[in-house]
């Protein structure tokens, strides 16, 4: 029966009907409420919690913070329960076999959490990184093929020219000796000059001139990581009256107007041409991007992708594409400055793959040429994954290996940080060993256990195309360099992906001709 239905009854009882039906309803959630934290009992609780903040008082991201992650997972091996305020529970997962039931699962048993993943989406629209459910597999089926072999090979004709064009900005501010870099900033723009080429085949010479759209990129990740840190900016109604809501809908105007007339400008060219024509015209000239790939794309109803789709992962993969590699091959310098006999090595093994060529070009074969320093970057990546953990909401409960129980609705977060350094899976985590990776010792460990790609029905679909260009970045600088670690210690900083506070400094120095 409802309200309506009790329109005989006088004014008061109604309002008597009407606040037990309320009452009745906030009992309800309190006991479902009471019910999930019983539920998460069964997870220890490391720290000790405050009643107001829980343990966000003790979260910091610098140095300090990512300290305090190493230590929870020695003492918690595997699952621990951390607190956001007083009624907002987070399960951190740190060990292969107990985040399998959550990255091997189908994606609508546990989705990303979009609490975080939604201050993109007037960026990054349905990409693949924030699409769920049949649009995001229908998307990834229709975009598998632009990460196939053949279409990588040509892109690492690519990667030379952004590497030359970094190496000749630090050979002139090195020519008196060696040039004290920050390797983020410039490997950063190396890797967004090599996207603009590879998504939309654009010269933008970012790297030696600003660059409105490249401007635009950077400011957008940096107020992203800044809204994270102003819980009352995550009303978006409140953020966009803020000074940075509106630079962020300035910026996004901007990288979206670019994309827009590069998207208008294939689909004139195709219709003048002809599917056919098009691709034969491209496959003679070697210059099949990823928006031709797009445009080009059909699922299997024959349906194309919409010019918002194509936008959305356009965009999607220049964000994702440069902080990550640029993370990674800052971090695997920091970590061969700091071990000068593993980069000789590396540096000996690159000469040998190039020995007796005019040019000093990688190609694409050479990189599976390339076993030492490839165990190097992967230990790396190990050490220092430049995104540390991922978000996951479940949707149902997940049953873990030991029998205990994850409640539907828990947010988890799968720490890739803390899987790399569990010392019940990596022996003395915080060492750089790159012969961990050695393939006989690598067949030893779950597959779960390096992830810097995360796994699963959502792993990063352009893993190959990152682990190229950083190979191919990485041998040519150590062919021309010698990199020296900087006085200073970096303090690691996780925000979108993980970054060194003030910059990550390292010392070049131009090898010799005799010397390479």
């Amino acid at each position: 029966m409802t309200l309506s239905g009790l329109s005989w009854l006088g004014p008061g009882a109604i309002l008597l009907v009407g606040a037990s039906w309320l009452l009745a309803r906030i009992l309800a959630r309190i006991y479902a409420y009471y019910k999930f934290r019983c539920h998460l009992r069964c997870f220890p609780q490391p720290l000790r919690e405050s009643w107001f903040w829980g343990h966000m008082h003790v979260a910091q991201n610098n140095e300090e913070g990512m300290r305090l992650m190493e230590d929870l997972g020695h003492r918690c091996q595997d699952v621990h329960l951390w607190w956001v305020g007083p009624i907002f529970p987070i399960l951190r997962l740190v060990h292969p076999k107990f985040v399998a039931p959550l990255l091997q699962a189908p994606a609508a048993v546990a989705p990303k959490d979009m609490i975080f993943y939604s201050f993109l989406k007037p960026w990054l629209g349905d990409g693949l990184l924030l699409s769920a459910g049949d649009k995001w597999s229908r998307h990834r089926r229709m975009l598998t093929p632009a990460f196939h072999f053949d279409i990588l090979k040509p892109y690492v004709k690519i990667f030379n020219q952004s590497v030359d064009i970094m190496h000749a900005k630090w050979k002139h501010l090195a020519s008196e000796g060696s040039a004290r870099l920050d390797m983020f900033e410039h490997i950063s723009l190396m890797t967004l000059d090599s996207l603009q080429k590879c998504v939309f085949s654009f010269e933008s010479n970012c790297q030696e001139h600003p660059s409105d759209y490249i401007a635009a990129i950077l400011e957008l990740s940096s107020l992203v990581v800044r809204r994270q840190r102003q819980p009352l900016q995550y009303w978006d109604l409140l953020y966009r009256l803020t000074s940075a809501g509106q630079r962020f809908r300035r910026a996004c105007d901007l990288v979206h107007g670019f994309t827009d007339a590069v998207i208008r400008e294939r689909r004139c060219a195709l219709a003048r041409q002809g599917a056919h024509d098009f691709l034969e015209a491209k496959a003679k000239a070697k210059t099949l991007d990823f928006i031709d790939i797009l445009l080009l794309a059909k699922d299997k109803d024959a349906k194309e992708l919409s010019d918002e789709d194509i936008r959305a992962e356009a965009d999607t993969f220049m964000f994702e594409g440069h902080d990550t590699t640029a993370s990674g091959l800052s971090w695997v310098l920091y970590n061969l400055a700091k071990h000068p006999e593993y980069q000789e090595r590396c540096r000996q093994e690159v000469q040998e793959v190039l020995r007796g060529r005019e040019s000093e070009e990688v190609e694409w074969d050479d990189l599976a040429q390339l076993p030492f320093l490839t165990m190097c970057l992967k230990e790396s990546l190990r050490l220092h994954p430049p995104v540390v953990g991922i978000a996951r909401s479940c949707a149902q409960d997940v049953v873990l290996p030991d029998d205990r129980v994850i409640p539907k609705g828990a947010i988890c977060i799968i720490s890739i940080f803390g899987i790399h350094h569990n010392p019940s899976v990596w022996p003395d985590p915080e060492v750089y060993d790159p012969f961990r990776f050695d393939p006989e010792n690598s067949q030893k460990r779950s597959p779960l256990a390096f992830i810097p790609f995360s796994v699963g029905s959502r792993n990063c679909i352009g893993q190959t195309f990152a682990m190229a260009e950083m190979k191919v970045a990485l041998a040519m600088t150590l062919l021309r360099f010698r990199v020296l670690p900087d006085a200073a210690e970096p303090r690691r900083k996780p925000e979108l992906i993980l970054r060194a506070e003030g910059g990550l400094w390292l010392r070049v120095e131009p090898l010799s001709a005799r010397a390479q």
